[in-house]
């Protein structure tokens, strides 16, 4: 392997030199410490910026084997060097020289989540870092002095600072790694004893912001104070872990479990928690004990979305101008077609909770009350509302539900448990719900049949993908956090609320990609074709997506490609008659 001083001498001699030039330094470098791989320059400042890779070896980053002993303390690991490599970079990489992204040094930097990730690997051999440099330019002239201080002065910095663990701190690795452990040892819990989400006493469920996911600090000022959760005696329970013992906190079972209470008294905040407890969240951020089953996945109204041939049936029928259900289409669909397609599309993918919020539901969706039956026959209202479905779809296909509803007491006579939210406070009044029940019967008739109805599964035909634009054979890229381009379609997923990483909604779009060159050539289901292609990464690893080392991805659900497959305004289908 060439020298870190072969590459030094190539920077001289193409300094001063048109930015292409810089083509020159792809290869790899030993630089005693670690090798260095600069697999890809960029051929313009203004272009996507140079991706580098970087590997230690153990003799040198002395890693603890029993960090990455297993799958989840692995990829528990390489997110915690991954956010040591960005602290680093912040502190020793001194950014912008030159137009463009010149002089820029940057990592796939984590959130609150913990994620399986491509920006860092560690195995018994070597500690790898995929990072990416914007070489630093005058205008479009080399400005080697400048990239030789980026190689030679922080990039060795950066490594010693973030991947030699004797100069990380003291047992932080080992905490963040047994967290995220103890996270999912609780998760698999959940089937076995029958529970949708554990939280535990004292976790901080709110949030900065609604576009801050860091928690609220304790103290809000004018000396007010955040109240941490604590289970209803009736709902706690005590669950062991690997590395803290036992922990108290509340369980929630499965089958219909509605959150009640006054408007701003936290009804929403903890289905929130709930919802973004399917991840692993890092030490301190207050929701590392809210742990949700694997399966669940919210469901909202989606006013304006594209449907394609989704049997809607178990919640719309006899459309007028007989508007078939069957296989219902739009390019427009209301709020109560879209949260009907929603669920189906949910159902075919293998959801087994649906997380739903009436503030962002259809209301003619949701209920139907008494005096609307009365004066509305019920021949006369394609809608069978969700009230009706509700304990059908968990005794005859095991998916429970967690439902906010503040205004609709109708939903009591469904209803398993219910826990009311009193100022931030949850309580479980299940028993005098019963009374309630009793006392003020509804009076209004169930619709809809005896059984949920059926899923069907539908097969992606080819014609759906053309990932071309331009001169590219194949572009595909990302907006920010909820935006995929795919080729010349958007796909929109503002609306999809448990993606919640940009290098997921990256990864979801080379997904895509794959299967569609791969699984969906008008064969394999939708719902296999997507199994099939994340068994491939669980195999063989990310980089069989793309022809080249990515380090900005990190694995998103099923749930979620599936998601976005449904969200392509260009996706075609054939139904088949089989059940999902």
């Amino acid at each position: 392997m060439p020298s870190k001083e072969d590459l030094r001498k190539i920077l001289a001699r193409v300094d001063g030199r048109g930015y292409k030039a810089y083509k020159d330094i792809e290869g790899a470098y030993d630089f005693g410490d670690f090798w260095m791989f600069v697999d890809h320059v960029q051929g313009d400042p203004f272009a996507s910026p140079s991706r580098v890779r970087l590997q230690v070896h153990q003799d040198r980053a002395k890693i603890p084997p029993e960090l990455f002993q297993n799958k989840t303390r692995a990829i528990a690991l390489q997110d915690y060097l991954t956010r040591k490599f960005a602290e680093a970079i912040r502190a020793m990489a001194k950014g912008s020289r030159g137009i463009g992204g010149s002089g820029k040094i940057s990592v796939d930097i984590p959130g609150q989540e913990v994620l399986e990730r491509t920006s860092c690997f560690v195995n018994e051999k070597w500690v790898e870092v995929r990072f990416t440099m914007g070489l630093p330019a005058a205008g479009r002239t080399i400005l080697s002095q400048q990239a030789e201080e980026m190689f030679f002065g922080e990039v060795p910095r950066i490594v010693e600072r973030s991947l030699f663990y004797g100069n990380l701190p003291p047992h932080g690795g080992r905490n963040h790694v047994d967290v995220v452990e103890d996270q999912e040892y609780i998760r698999s819990w959940l089937s076995e004893k029958k529970w949708i989400c554990f939280l535990a006493n004292g976790s901080l469920l709110p949030r900065t912001s609604g576009v801050d996911d860091r928690p609220l600090p304790k103290e809000e000022g004018m000396g007010m104070s955040v109240i941490l959760f604590q289970s209803p005696p009736e709902l706690e329970v005590e669950v062991p872990t690997l590395h803290r013992g036992r922990i108290r906190g509340m369980a929630i079972p499965e089958g219909v479990v509605l959150i009640a209470g006054g408007g701003f008294h936290g009804k929403s905040t903890l289905l929130n928690a709930i919802e973004k407890g399917v991840f692993a969240h890092i030490p301190a951020d207050g929701r590392e004990f809210v742990v949700t089953h694997p399966a669940a996945v919210r469901i909202r109204a989606e006013d304006g979305r594209a449907v394609e041939k989704v049997d809607i049936r178990p919640f719309i029928t006899n459309l007028p101008l007989g508007k078939d259900t069957t296989e219902f289409s739009t390019e427009n669909a209301s709020g109560s077609t879209s949260q009907a397609a929603n669920i189906m599309e949910a159902l075919e993918v293998g959801a087994k909770v649906l997380l739903i919020d009436e503030d962002t539901s259809a209301t003619n969706f949701m209920i139907r009350d008494q005096r609307m039956q009365e004066l509305v026959s019920k021949e006369k209202e394609p809608i069978t509302p969700f009230i009706d479905k509700v304990r059908q779809l968990y005794r005859d296909r095991g998916v429970s539900t967690v439902l906010v509803m503040g205004g609709s007491g109708d939903y009591f006579d469904v209803a398993d448990r219910v826990i009311v939210m009193d100022s931030y406070i949850p309580k479980d009044v299940t028993s005098r719900v019963r009374d309630i029940i009793q006392k003020h019967p509804t009076g209004r008739k169930p619709e809809g049949g005896e059984g949920f109805g059926k899923v069907y599964s539908r097969i992606p035909l080819p014609e759906s993908f053309d990932p071309r634009r331009g001169k590219r054979e194949v572009k595909i890229g990302t907006q920010g956090l909820k935006k995929i381009v795919y080729g010349r379609t958007e796909i929109d997923l503002s609306q999809v609320s448990q993606v919640v990483n940009e290098s997921q909604t990256q990864a979801i779009g080379d997904l895509i990609h794959y299967c569609a060159t791969r699984y969906f050539q008008g064969a394999i289901p939708l719902a296999e074709g997507l199994r099939r292609a994340l068994a491939d990464v669980e195999e063989k690893g990310w980089d069989i997506l793309v022809p080249f080392e990515r380090g900005d991805y990190a694995r998103p659900r099923i749930f979620e490609v599936a998601a976005a497959l449904n969200r392509m305004r260009t996706l075609r289908v054939k139904t088949v008659n089989s059940e999902k």
